[in-house]
């Protein structure tokens, strides 16, 4: 069987040793292979069932443009054995002679892009490549790559959307990070300076970001809530929203500011969303008017019964929001409607 050399790199850890080096991505796609745990027998076997969704996204990602800068995890279990020397690595091309350990999705995608796009077989993957583990071993790796090493916070996520290449956004996430900065910027929004970016000072109160930006998306999507409702334009979004978060505000006039005011903080802000999407959408419209009048016309929030983060202290995100969208719908009255609905 016909063998290329590759450049290499001997790394010794702790337990085991393993090669650092770079294979044509025609050569890693034809040798490396999923062993699925449950499924294969075979010692080393770690991997889970393929997800066709993500080698869409991955083979995508790949036809694009995007770069693969982590390594691609092998288990060498060929019948020829690596052939390390002379500053170089002979590697089989013989089919199946390494398990993937950790990249499989990576793998996978990049076989279906090599399908609308030859030119992609010479792109150089970056591999480790271990020789001869056992199944324990495997997973000692797998464990250490996919729990050890965490995510990072979904608040950098969504920030760097702001600057990232446009291939690797969620645009629907880009468009409630540019209304979440929005809220957190305009002089006349009740949520200025309360928004946790990256970077920010530490406060008593306040939203993440990333809380923000996940509680945004189901209303700023495409043909989502605000889309059916003709609010398409970033400006009319926030405008929209910072008139519904300001009859909220009035409701609570100087308490507003209060560390025990739960609007300011995740599950009151959830819970407002809630009720702006489930009621108050449908109420504007059938009045015709999104105004911060219209709006809190609708909503009987007596000063002395004002809703307070005592009232959520202890519960779950979720279920926190739930509470408040509760104590808000007991308030919400639409009363009887003025217009009839334009057509």
């Amino acid at each position: 069987m016909a063998s290329i050399e590759y450049p290499f790199i001997k790394i010794q850890q702790k337990n085991n040793h393993f090669f650092l080096t770079k294979l044509k991505a025609s050569h890693l796609t034809k040798i490396a292979y999923a062993s699925v745990r449950g499924d294969s027998q075979e010692e080393g076997a770690v991997q889970r069932i393929l997800s066709p969704r993500r080698i869409a996204g991955v083979r995508d990602f790949v036809l694009e443009g995007g770069d693969y800068p982590n390594c691609i995890v092998l288990n060498w279990v060929g019948r020829n054995k690596l052939k390390p020397a002379s500053g170089k690595l002979s590697v089989s091309e013989e089919a199946r002679s390494a398990q993937i350990i950790d990249g499989q999705h990576r793998v996978a995608g990049l076989m279906e892009a090599i399908k609308s796009d030859k030119s992609i077989s010479s792109i150089e993957i970056p591999v480790a490549l271990y020789e001869g583990l056992n199944t324990q071993q495997c997973a000692d790796i797998f464990l250490s790559i996919n729990t050890e090493q965490k995510p990072v916070p979904r608040t950098l996520v969504f920030d760097l959307y702001g600057v990232a290449s446009e291939h690797l956004i969620d645009q629907t996430a880009l468009r409630a990070k540019d209304v979440a900065t929005s809220l957190n910027e305009a002089e006349d929004s009740p949520y200025q300076g309360m928004i946790k970016f990256p970077g920010s000072p530490r406060m008593r109160g306040g939203i993440a970001l990333s809380t923000v930006v996940t509680a945004l998306k189901p209303l700023v999507d495409t043909k989502g809530p605000l889309d059916q409702a003709g609010i398409k334009e970033l400006e009319r979004q926030t405008s929209v929203l910072i008139n519904f978060f300001g009859a909220l505000k009035d409701k609570y006039g100087d308490e507003w500011d209060s560390t025990d005011n739960a609007f300011l903080y995740a599950s009151g802000f959830m819970g407002a969303l809630q009720l702006f999407k489930n009621k108050m959408i449908d109420y504007c419209l059938r009045n015709k008017s999104f105004k911060k009048d219209t709006v809190s016309s609708a909503i009987k929030l007596a000063s002395s019964h004002l809703i307070r983060q005592a009232e959520v202290r202890g519960q779950s995100g979720s279920s926190g929001a739930s509470i408040i969208y509760d104590r808000l719908i007991d308030v919400f009255d639409p009363g009887e409607i003025e217009h009839e609905i334009e057509i």
